[in-house]
């Protein structure tokens, strides 16, 4: 019996929590991809670099913060800095809509076209990132690491595995329960939500019943910002920050979301939790965990692990090809008249 909770607290340590921790931060940046397609109907392919932005302000604050001896005390001060991040990330976003969208908008281009000029964007974000704070790891988090220790874990219990939960990973799940269904309500009971809802599900009908697409448009920008500057700093606290993984990390976003179905809030979460899982699920070396499981003449001896964590972003791919053959609509989207 002690050999299962071994086998429990094992996966538990390093599949189920890493798990659902890289899903929360999927789900958050696949939620601003599909406001964002669902109210201007193209795929945002600069919202990686969005992140990253909104990231690198968070982090600057943080040090200032850090430099004039403020602090959370346990908590990382870059959650003090979240505001003043959002409000750097939506400017941006605005102005890069006003500079470029905009222009595209009032010509009634292609939704390729937009594509096109959201990867320009993500160039240009990118460089400005690297220039701000250059291509370097930088590690910002503070406070205490984490709420329960390995060693903690088994004098309380008497096991050989321990149980470890930083604080960045109870933080980015609580902020993200907070975070959606903040979102869900501003969708379903403010007149704005509404108005995005309806202008989302028939742009011609909402503009007969007087809604204005400017603000529409314009709520779409602020929210997306605020979700890819909440997501990218609580990644690079949960890990580190370097300006390029955020570009890496746009392929299992966009996965998360066109698994879930483009344009549907719901399913961008579902396809966060699912692309997370599978990651970390096939990058995972099972040898312990069936040691534990299995008589000792039978324990392997090799790491029976399906793929290296080199690759886990190629299961992001794979599930997005699978997805687009069979389902292209993704898990909860609607099937096209």
């Amino acid at each position: 019996m002690e050999n299962l909770f071994n086998a429990i607290v094992l996966i538990a340590n390093y599949l189920v929590i890493p798990g659902m921790t890289y899903g929360c931060q999927l789900a958050l940046g696949a939620l601003g991809v599909t406001l964002v397609f669902g109210i201007l109907r193209f795929s945002n392919f600069a919202h990686g670099e969005t992140m990253a932005f909104g990231t690198t302000i968070a982090i600057l604050t943080t040090w200032w913060l850090q430099s004039a001896g403020v602090s959370l005390g346990p908590l990382p001060t870059a959650l003090l800095t979240l505001p003043i991040a959002i409000l750097a990330a939506i400017v941006l976003c605005l102005g890069t809509d006003k500079l470029v969208y905009r222009f595209y908008r009032s010509k009634k281009s292609d939704p390729v076209i937009f594509l096109i000029a959201s990867l320009g964007v993500m160039f240009f974000y990118n460089g400005l990132v690297r220039f701000i704070i250059g291509p370097k790891d930088q590690v910002f988090t503070d406070g205490d690491r984490f709420l329960i220790t390995a060693r903690e874990f088994k004098q309380i219990t008497g096991l050989n595995e321990g149980l470890a939960i930083k604080t960045t990973q109870a933080i980015t799940v609580v902020a993200a329960v907070m975070i959606v269904a903040a979102l869900f309500w501003f969708l379903n009971k403010t007149r704005s939500g509404k108005s995005m809802r309806a202008y989302s599900d028939n742009e011609d009908l909402a503009l007969l019943s007087g809604i204005n697409p400017d603000r529409v448009v314009m709520i779409a920008w602020i929210l997306s910002a605020a979700l890819a500057t909440i997501a990218g700093t609580l990644y690079g606290l949960d890990k580190s920050f370097k300006p390029f993984t955020y570009l890496q990390i746009l392929l299992p976003i966009f996965a998360s979301a066109i698994v879930g179905g483009l344009g549907n809030p719901l399913g961008a979460i579902a396809g966060g939790f699912v692309v997370a899982f599978s990651e970390v699920s096939v990058t995972f070396a099972y040898k312990k965990f069936l040691t534990y499981l299995v008589p000792e003449s039978w324990a392997p001896e090799g790491l029976v692990q399906l793929l290296s964590t080199d690759y886990k972003f190629a299961v992001s791919f794979v599930i997005l090809v699978l997805v687009l053959l069979i389902k292209p609509t993704g898990l909860f989207g609607r099937q096209s008249s």
